[in-house]
């Protein structure tokens, strides 16, 4: 899973911080940045969704996983 924040949109409402703290630190002022390249591990997987699906201001979006398709031939 890949994630990015979008720090223009973040209201502050600290939502993120509450279920994935190690992901989404708050500044000074209460709004969230993103630690780290917005790769999150499988064992983490369930705290940061919850985190995207309780942000009132969709804030936090999921990247789309890119894969490669070989052809035969």
């Amino acid at each position: 899973m890949r994630i990015k924040l979008d720090r223009t949109m973040c209201d502050g409402f600290g939502l993120c911080a509450k279920h994935a703290p190690e992901y989404f630190p708050l500044d000074d002022w209460g709004y969230a940045s993103l630690a780290g390249d917005g790769t999150i591990p499988a064992a983490d997987h369930d705290a940061v969704k919850r985190a995207l699906l309780d942000c009132p201001v969709h804030a936090i979006i999921e990247l789309a996983e890119h894969r490669s398709v070989i052809e035969a031939g």
